[in-house]
């Protein structure tokens, strides 16, 4: 884990700088100025997303454009870029220079993106660890104003993201459901939380049905993940649920496209992990119960059939009409068994859940579902806060034809080419015993893509800080 300290002068000091600067003007005939090194506007005024090196006593002075902007998610991402794409210039010592105007959460943005930079898709590949991860390495920070706090935040923030990253880019044969229960477990024995693993048998006898349909095709046992935090000061208890798809098929309605990118269908149960170990590690005064339903939605003698009609925890029959539709029937169990068990204040379940939402969204913002305008205003100020955006949809009753079935209680798709994710979300609600803060976060579009820190698509991390911000400000 990288450590920062605060020194107080450049004295002897020989490795790297990083100074960041506000933009000026390209016209400016002051120069910008660090420690005896002088930079005219001609090759470098602070644009933003430019760098300029300038290699002089015995050190190597990166000088780093932020623009004019003071972006919580533009800071992040600046300096994930230099601390990923600029390794070359990086030596054994590192000094992080903190501009006079920057505030703490710029701090904590700055430090989790230097840290994220260090993430490498390559996991199966020889290559160079990255300088930050040497065992020799030191990064210092030089301030006029303690930032400890903000640091340490930083990189909790940043770990916590990594290991989210890693769940979802790591392949399906080692990402099972197996291992993301193993993973809690030992996360929680880390960060002190509790975990319960039921599996197949234990899920049989306590009735979750809907979730053992999915994996009944898949030769890996389901595992339905439950994680405790109960902190001894808490003042408010908050349910989770995340979507554990580690591999989707689409089941007997097999998948005709995009079938390679689907170890990412447990994006949801990684992101609601990778909360749990950043809010035990920032020990938030909130009491957190998490559950992510794993398993497989793979192919065989024993799958699922669309038209079967199936059970669920909640006692509400399921017209099977797509296979495809499975996230969904996992997410119905896993609300039941939180609401009804742990009687939490406020529940949020996150999943990869539809491709409807990307077609409304894209791939700028997860999509919200409430019925809580107060929730739904803290969830986007949150979002807003970070670069995590969400967008509201809407949760009308005018949908509920949608799901409506004649042979059973429910169906879990409305076979229609219009309004999935919302009649997704109109699936999930009629499993929430009618909860009076609840919300769905459907995150397809923001959660597994393309950006400029690889050649294919990979996990970003969304929803780790979203969750944690909203908690935190609980």
């Amino acid at each position: 884990m990288i450590k920062i300290k605060k020194i107080n002068t450049l004295d002897k000091f020989t490795g790297t700088l990083l100074i960041p600067v506000f933009e000026t003007t390209s016209k400016s005939i002051i120069p910008i100025e660090y420690h005896g090194v002088s930079v005219y506007s001609q090759v470098f005024y602070g644009k933003k997303d430019t760098h300029y090196l300038v290699e002089k006593y015995d050190c190597t002075y990166v000088f780093i454009g932020l623009g004019k902007e003071k972006d919580y998610k533009f800071l992040k991402t600046i300096f994930r870029r230099i601390a990923s794409k600029q390794k070359e210039v990086f030596a054994k010592n590192v000094i992080v220079v903190i501009p006079e105007l920057f505030v703490a959460n710029q701090v904590e943005a700055t430090i989790s993106g230097l840290v994220l930079g260090t993430y490498n898709l390559g996991h199966y590949k020889k290559t160079e660890v990255h300088p930050f991860m040497n065992a020799d390495f030191e990064m210092n920070y030089i301030s006029n104003i303690d930032f400890e706090e903000a640091i340490d935040k930083g990189i909790k923030i940043a770990n916590a993201q990594l290991e989210t990253m890693a769940l979802v880019d790591l392949p399906p044969n080692k990402i099972t459901p197996k291992y993301l229960a193993n993973w809690a477990t030992e996360s929680g024995k880390k960060y002190g939380f509790e975990v319960t693993v039921f599996g197949k048998e234990q899920s049989t006898e306590i009735g979750l049905h809907s979730f053992l349909s999915v994996g009944k095709g898949s030769a890996q046992e389901p595992q339905f993940i439950i994680m405790e935090y109960k902190p001894a000061n808490a003042k408010k208890h908050v349910g989770l649920v995340g979507k554990g798809i580690t591999f989707d098929t689409g089941g007997l309605n097999i998948k005709t496209a995009g079938m390679v990118q689907m170890k990412c269908d447990m994006a949801g149960g990684a992101a609601v992990l990778g909360a749990m170990q950043l809010i035990s590690d920032l020990k938030l005064p909130i009491r957190v119960t998490a559950i992510v339903p794993a398993c497989e939605n793979s192919v065989d003698a024993q799958s699922f059939l669309p038209s079967d009609v199936i059970q669920s925890y909640a006692g509400h029959t399921i017209e099977i009409i797509d296979t495809d539709a499975e996230g969904r029937l996992i997410l119905a169990d896993g609300l039941s068994y939180l609401i009804k068990n742990y009687k939490p204040e406020t529940v949020i379940d996150l999943a990869t859940l539809t491709g409807s939402i990307v077609g409304t969204l894209g791939y700028e913002c997860a999509g919200l579902f409430t019925n809580n305008q107060e929730l739904s205003k803290k969830l986007q100020q949150a979002g807003d806060a970070i670069g995590e955006r969400l967008w509201q949809l809407p949760l009308w009753d005018v949908y509920t034809p949608d799901i409506e079935s004649e042979i059973a209680d429910v169906k879990n798709y409305s076979g229609k080419p219009v309004a999935g994710a919302i009649s997704a979300a109109k699936f999930l609600e009629f499993f929430t015993d009618r909860h009076t803060s609840w919300a769905h976060l459907d995150i397809a579009g923001v959660a597994f893509g393309d950006d400029e820190f690889a050649k294919s698509k990979h996990a970003t991390g969304y929803g780790v800080h979203l969750i944690t911000s909203f908690i935190e400000n609980q």
